[in-house]
């Protein structure tokens, strides 16, 4: 009876959620220290694309809606998205989804590849592209992170991937002279 429930419990779909993709707050801090003046509060994301709901019989995936909570959190925490939506910032944040790899059957470790398509936009320079970038990474979650569902594990890689994803993308930006 206990192996049964085991295995329903396996089953559930766990959904990826915002707060663990965002930057962590060490890594916020680092990051803080380099954003161009330009950058300070001047950078808003617009609706992301791409991503898919969960199943909740099976799985784990990333929601736009989740995606594009952890790019506000992250892009606040390092002080480059305003506190409030007016006025509307200059540079415009937009993110695509457009790959989430991972193993249809979820073993013992579970790795997960996922690629994100990334432009920030000058929105007073007519729309000027500052940036473009695809940003694709794997991360993984092992047997002990979730001993009894393998959708929890393929849930935890899930995002660490999109936060590394993240990662990536503000220690690019903080590169940038606008």
């Amino acid at each position: 009876m206990l192996a049964l429930f085991a295995l329903a419990l396996a089953g559930c779909g766990s959904p990826s959620q915002p707060l663990p993709m965002a930057v962590t707050p060490a890594s916020a801090l680092q990051i803080r220290g380099w954003v161009p003046d330009a950058f300070k509060a001047q950078t808003g994301v617009a609706a992301v694309k791409g991503g898919q709901q969960t199943n909740r019989w099976w799985g784990s995936k990333v929601s736009a809606v989740a995606l594009q909570q952890a790019l506000e959190e992250s892009l606040y925490a390092v002080g480059m998205r305003p506190p409030a939506p007016q006025p509307a910032p200059r540079f415009e944040l937009q993110a695509e989804l457009v790959q989430l790899d991972q193993p249809l059957i979820p073993a013992i470790g579970v790795a997960v590849g996922v690629a994100v398509r990334y432009t920030l936009v000058d929105q007073l320079d007519g729309g000027r592209i500052v940036y473009q970038r695809r940003i694709a990474n794997n991360e993984a979650a092992g047997l002990t992170e979730a001993v009894l569902s393998p959708s929890e594990r393929l849930r935890i890689a899930n995002e660490r991937a999109l936060r590394a994803n993240i990662d990536l993308l503000l220690r690019d930006l903080v590169t940038l002279r606008p």
